[in-house]
């Protein structure tokens, strides 16, 4: 990895939020947020970007799919109840110990835990991406208006790809060819 995306990596969170098979069965598009996080999660993974998991009441809801915990082992995850991820016990405190900047923000559900959480987030001064193609919800009307919502409300909001070639920069970069195949991989 290079000097400049080691640098950017401890300044970055990927924070999935509540990629749980309750909420997941009832998705419409299960398979392609799986897909598209799981590509995230790896890419993040390789590029030395921590990854964070929170679960909604995980006690009653269950925990995180395995299938996304074993993409990135060393991954911290976060019960909650509140709807903002940022009120996660514990949470706060490790992305000011790590001195994070900005989060990259993937998983579900776009109208309630994304938003609040972007805008908790935007509220404590971190920047905010939210992965476009990596979030879902039961209505697909109410994710549009929420991320128009949160576009106006100045966050970032690009497909997973985009992110991830913009923080690699070039293609001589070292993790470039391993990207491409994470590519092909969940494409």
């Amino acid at each position: 990895m290079n000097d400049d995306t080691g640098q950017l990596s401890r300044k970055i969170i990927l924070l999935v939020l509540d990629m749980q098979e309750t909420f997941l069965k009832v998705m419409p598009d299960r398979e392609s947020v799986m897909a598209r996080c799981s590509l995230a999660v790896s890419a993040a993974h390789l590029l030395g970007i921590d990854v964070v998991f929170t679960e909604q009441m995980p006690d009653k809801l269950g925990p995180t799919l395995p299938e996304l915990l074993a993409l990135a082992p060393d991954a911290s995850v976060f019960g909650k109840t509140s709807f903002s991820a940022l009120q996660a016990p514990g949470l706060e405190a490790y992305l000011q110990e790590g001195e994070t900047e900005h989060l990259l923000i993937a998983g579900l559900e776009t109208p309630i835990c994304v938003y609040q959480t972007a805008l908790a987030a935007q509220n404590e001064d971190y920047g905010v991406t939210l992965l476009s193609d990596a979030l879902t919800c039961r209505r697909s009307d109410d994710g549009e208006q929420i991320l128009r919502a949160l576009r106006h409300a100045a966050c970032h909001i690009l497909p997973t790809e985009t992110v991830f070639y913009s923080l690699l920069s070039d293609s001589r970069h070292p993790a470039f060819r391993s990207f491409t195949q994470l590519v092909k991989q969940y494409g």
